[in-house]
């Protein structure tokens, strides 16, 4: 089992799959370090040598932000959209989605699951 910045990743999985593992690491990058590896096709990581595992781990731990520090830029980002006191970071602020999705109906996740209240009035069968 390959580990590439701190990350386990199966011995099963398509390179080109298993490099996504990491955070910060999607498609389009794990294409870009495979081009960089020299490595065509697309293997699992089984069929791959020791050494171009370590070309691997070098390029992404080397010459992409990734894992923690990518963590730390966002979370940063995010503290000083707070700070200046801009849209977003009110949203951010207030647990709300930030890039002008509706709220009115879903928004479900971001905000949490809310309890309605009906309308007060006594059902028909309920005897008074």
């Amino acid at each position: 089992m390959p580990r590439i910045a701190g990350i386990n990743i199966p011995d099963n999985k398509r390179v080109e799959i298993g490099l996504t593992y990491v955070y910060g690491v999607g498609p389009t990058n794990a294409l870009e370090v495979l081009n960089k590896a020299k490595i065509s096709g697309n293997p699992k990581f089984s069929e791959l040598t020791v050494d171009q595992i370590d070309v691997i781990r070098n390029i992404v731990e080397k010459e992409m932000t990734v894992e923690g520090d990518l963590r730390q830029v966002v979370s940063q980002n995010i503290r000083r959209l707070k700070e200046i006191g801009s849209f977003k970071g009110n949203r951010h602020a207030k647990n709300l989605p930030v890039r002008g999705q509706r709220t009115k109906t879903n928004a479900r996740t971001k905000r949490g699951k809310k309890v309605t209240v009906g309308s007060g009035r006594k059902k028909s069968a309920d005897k008074t």
